[in-house]
Parts: C-alpha cells; structure tokens; sequence
C-alpha cells in the first residue's frame, strides 16, 4: 500500500514537472524559428559591441543609448567593465556615439549597471535623464540633468525604495516622478528562478514620486517594457513572458485602469512610442530560450513590430524587421526619427537602418 502511495505521488509529480515544463516553454516561446524581414539600408553602429538594451530619442534627434548591461543568467561581452550611456546625434549623415561623461560626487562609474532609462524635458527646457541601474544586481534609479554642451550627465540623486527591489524598465513623467516595472517579485536568485519557471506571474508596476510610492498594478508574468502615450492619457505594458502588451488608462491621481490587452508570437521588450504618430515600437525576442541560454552556435533572433492605432478596436501591427541572429542577437528595442530605425539589443550591437 505504501509503495502503491509513493508511486501515485511520483507519478503526480512527474505529471506536474512535464505541465510546467511544456509551460515554460510555450512561454519562452522555446521552438519558433524566424522568417526573415529585411530593410533596404542597414548598418551596425560603430562603437555599440557589449549591448544597446535601452534607448530614447529626444525631439531634436539626440539619442541616449544605456550600454553594457550585466543582467542574472543573461550573456555579457564584457562582464568585468562598467556600463555606460552614450549619446548619438541621429541629425549626421553617418552618426557616431560618444560616451557621455557622468560627473558628481557621490556616484559610482565603476558599478554602473544600466538597463532601462527614461527623459523628462521641463518647461526651462532642462532635460533630466533617469536610469534603472544595478549595482552590485541591486536596484536603483539614477537621477541625472543632461548637460548638452559638456556632453556629460550631471548626478544629481540615487532613489531607492522596497517596492523598487527589481527594476527593469522606466517611464519619466516628471524629474522624479515615473513609473516603473519591476520584472520579479523575489530578490533571492534561488526563489526569483523558481518564480521564472513556475510562471507565478508575480512581477508589479510602482508609481513612485517623492511624497507617494505605489504598486499601480500588478499579476504580470515578467513586467518588461514601459511608456506612456504622448497626451499622457495611456500607459503600455509590455508583458515579456505573456506575450502580451497592456494598455492602462492613466487617471490623474496617477492610478492606472486596464483598458485592453494585445496578444503577440514573440516576446515583447522595451516599448517606444513615436511623438507624432503616437505609434508603438517594439523591440522582441523571437524565441526566448535562445536569449536565456546563450549558444554561438544557435544565435538569438531580432525582430521589430509596429503597432499603429492601438487604441482602435483593430490596431494595425506590422513585422518591421527580423533576422535571425547572424546580424544582430537579441532585440530589446526599437526607435524611429525622420525616416530612420534604431535597433538596440541587450548585450550585443546597434542597428541603424532606413525605413
């Protein structure tokens, strides 16, 4: 009888294993292969080799690029160097990067670990930089004013608050105001990896200000990309291991109200959305066991979608761009400005193209 009870038990948990792994799967989209979507005129950008995993384009045509990325279990060409933010003038004919230079007193270049940034432009014209950073694979936010003429970032604040345990991506909507991702529940690697498998679909949203700090939503299966609407009336969620892209009603005392969701084949990064158009831009991982188990020999895809009309009852979405990891490994995000595309990725290169 007891050897029958430990056999029905084995068999339950074997039964369970196959259930979440078939899950992990689908959910990593483990098998899918890309079909190629090419551009007429592409090209790497020179100087981006250890990662573009974040980038926003100011309406002038300047560009930040947050380089050099060391995330948990994830690839890096450089694992012993500090990140960076470089800057990149998408006005010159063959535009170039330049690291800026980050001065201030009380801020640590050689632990400088960046992952998604945001801008807030005030009404002086003062642009602030924020930066997800993590150093030592803590997590704060990096308050920084661009100092065009220098080409350096002032640090002016590091903020960092429980309900900000595991950021990944921001949205700025005010110097120190914004909202941001937190793509795990957990801290402790053991118990963030099991929530990865398992699927718990644990990872939250936080409104943070100076005098208010809140969970806005939550239930997210890998809270990822975030942006907001240029009326300021919508944010976007990107759900990476859903597939998923949420459209949230902002309301003024910053509460958030799920108003739709999009469903995708790939796995869903960092969203950028086109000022005049209003367009989103999608940077996504075809396959993300490719990413999360780096191979040189089976190399992770790109791929980019736009999605125009989002708030239709039928958004239009296009493939853009794919390719299958010969070029550029790992799409994280996408940014358009007159007629160009600029294609970052979380640990390798930079893609520049026409449109």
């Amino acid at each position: 009888m007891a050897k029958l009870m430990m056999l029905t038990l084995l068999g339950l948990g074997l039964a369970l294993f196959r259930d979440h792994q078939a899950s992990y799967q689908t959910r990593l989209n483990a098998f899918r292969e890309v079909t190629p979507v090419e551009l007429p005129n592409c090209n790497l950008v020179k100087g981006i080799e250890t990662g573009s995993e974040d980038l926003e384009i100011l309406p002038n045509g300047l560009a930040f690029i947050s380089s050099g990325l060391k995330y948990p279990g994830m690839k890096s060409f450089a694992p012993d160097k500090p990140g960076k933010i470089l800057l990149m003038d998408l006005n010159e004919e063959d535009p170039k990067v330049l690291e800026l230079r980050v001065t201030g007193s009380n801020f640590d270049q050689s632990s400088f670990n960046p992952h998604g940034i945001s801008t807030f432009t005030d009404e002086d014209n003062t642009v602030y930089l924020l930066v997800v950073n993590h150093p030592d694979f803590k997590s704060t936010v990096e308050l920084f004013k661009f100092e065009e003429e220098e080409k350096s970032l002032l640090h002016l604040k590091t903020i960092r608050h429980k309900l900000l345990p595991n950021l990944n991506d921001i949205v700025a909507v005010g110097p120190e105001h914004f909202y941001a991702t937190n793509d795990h529940y957990f801290v402790d690697p053991y118990l963030r990896s099991w929530e990865l498998y398992l699927g718990l679909a644990w990872s939250y949203v936080v409104y943070y200000s100076p005098n208010e700090v809140r969970v806005m939503a939550d239930g997210f299966d890998f809270a990822n990309g975030i942006n907001i609407s240029p009326d300021g009336k919508y944010v976007y969620i990107a759900e990476l291991l859903a597939h998923k892209i949420h459209v949230y009603e902002k309301h003024a005392n910053w509460t958030l109200t799920p108003l739709k969701s999009l469903d995708f084949n790939t796995l869903v990064d960092n969203i950028s959305v086109d000022p005049v158009t209003g367009d989103l831009w999608v940077g996504c991982h075809p396959n993300g066991m490719k990413i999360l188990f780096y191979d040189s020999e089976n190399l992770p895809a790109s791929e980019v979608i736009q999605i125009q009309d989002i708030l239709t009852e039928e958004p239009k979405v296009t493939l853009v761009y794919a390719e299958n990891g010969t070029v550029l490994q790992g799409s994280t995000v996408a940014s358009v400005y007159k007629g160009k595309l600029l294609v970052g990725t979380v640990f390798h290169k930079a893609l520049y193209c026409e449109l």
